[in-house]
């Protein structure tokens, strides 16, 4: 895979690094010559000195034959006019941009570019590590919309189904992994054991909820 990045700083870099590491085609582009220092000696891709937002340097960086294109510089409006040029001039398929203003972010996900929030998904990441007393964050999906949270079946909740405990829209058990069984899918019939592992996808205003089933707390104390 062949990836163009626009913008050497400390995300630019470091996503380099790891996208050479996977053994993938990459090339960064940036004003500044002095900021692929960061790219370290073992960096085995290319590098090129220039602006995102002009064609003609993008055109010579090889964006029209680039799988992904990432624009991680640290202007909203230079990594908003980069993407675009990927996107409509040189049709990459693939185009991330990060935006630092949430509802720019959610406009030109609109748009059809897929943006990332460090805001947002900050706010997120730090909501779930308060949180995660009771259960394990996994993953969020769309910048906290959801999120896949594990946790461990208490005594007061086995013997219970997985219909039982499922909330349509907002509470969905997706695996149970059992000790003498191992994983499963789970199925609306599947009665739960104390003891057993479950990953469920839930929605922001059912992790409350959540915690109180399989820790026993109250939502104010989840919420504090």
């Amino acid at each position: 895979m062949r990836y163009l990045i626009v913008g050497c700083g400390r995300v630019g870099s470091a996503l380099a690094k790891l996208l050479d590491a996977d053994g993938s085609e990459v090339i960064v582009v940036d004003e500044n010559p002095t900021a692929f220092k960061r790219l370290g000696t073992n960096f085995r891709g290319h590098v090129v000195v220039g602006t995102g937002i002009d064609y003609d340097v993008l055109k010579r960086a090889g964006a029209s034959t680039a799988d992904g294109f990432v624009a991680v510089t640290d202007g909203d409006n230079r990594n908003i006019m980069a993407a675009l040029i990927a996107q409509r001039m040189f049709k990459i398929e693939r185009v991330v941009c990060r935006i630092y203003d949430p509802p720019r972010g959610q406009m030109y996900r609109e748009l059809g570019i897929q943006t990332v929030v460090p805001t947002t998904v900050g706010a997120k990441l730090i909501r779930d590590t308060l949180l995660q007393a009771p259960w394990d964050p996994v993953h969020t999906f769309d910048f906290g919309k959801v999120t896949s949270l594990s946790a461990t079946v208490p005594a007061s909740e086995a013997g219970k189904s997985i219909g039982e405990i499922e909330r349509p829209g907002r509470i969905r058990v997706a695996a149970i992994r059992r000790e003498k069984s191992g994983v499963m899918v789970a199925s609306n019939d599947l009665v739960l054991e104390e003891g057993d592992q479950i990953n469920a996808i839930v929605a922001p205003e059912a992790i409350s909820e959540f915690a109180k089933m399989f820790a026993g707390c109250s939502p104010e104390a989840v919420n504090a």
